[in-house]
């Protein structure tokens, strides 16, 4: 499992970069991790799934609640990191009224998230293998902060926990 002081592996993210409509008019992006934070301060939230009832009833919410707050405190910008298609994230992002505040990051086939040593394998519920629960400010590539949730908790990967621990 990644940990505070190591360089984020090489992945690829995809994240629709038009507001969603249905029979979307455009398709998804991808994005070399290392290219998206070169230089950046960056805050990843990862969660097991979008529409679920933690992550759009108090994980998402929170970071865009919290958004002004967090850039204040020179974050360059939050992602919302989740092993859903960007097409879901898109919409998810659309409900949730997210807006420019936090970016929606798809990791569709868990490949950055297995790199980061943070996945979870939910195919006995029906999710398959998932992110697990996490928050971390990252700087230029480099985990200086990293927040992982015990297994059903919500305790310690918010928004209050991050915006606490940035000063």
């Amino acid at each position: 499992m990644i940990k505070v002081g190591d360089q984020l592996p090489e992945g690829t993210l995809h994240e629709l970069t038009v507001e969603y409509t249905q029979g979307c008019p455009t398709a998804p992006e991808a994005f070399k991790v290392s290219d998206l934070v070169k230089g950046k301060r960056v805050v990843i939230f990862g969660l097991p799934g979008a529409f679920t009832r933690t992550c759009s009833g108090k994980h998402l919410p929170g970071y865009v609640e919290l958004a002004d707050k967090l850039k204040a405190k020179k974050v360059d910008e939050i992602w919302c990191l989740a092993v859903n298609d960007a097409m879901v994230m898109g919409a998810w992002g659309k409900d949730q009224k997210v807006g420019r505040k936090v970016r929606m990051m798809a990791d569709g086939s868990a490949t950055f998230t297995k790199a980061l040593g943070l996945e979870t394998d939910l195919t006995e519920r029906g999710f398959g293998v998932r992110s697990q629960r996490y928050s971390m400010l990252v700087e230029n590539g480099v985990v200086k902060i990293l927040n992982v949730e015990k297994p059903g908790q919500f305790e310690v990967s918010n928004a209050e926990k991050m915006l606490e621990q940035l000063g």
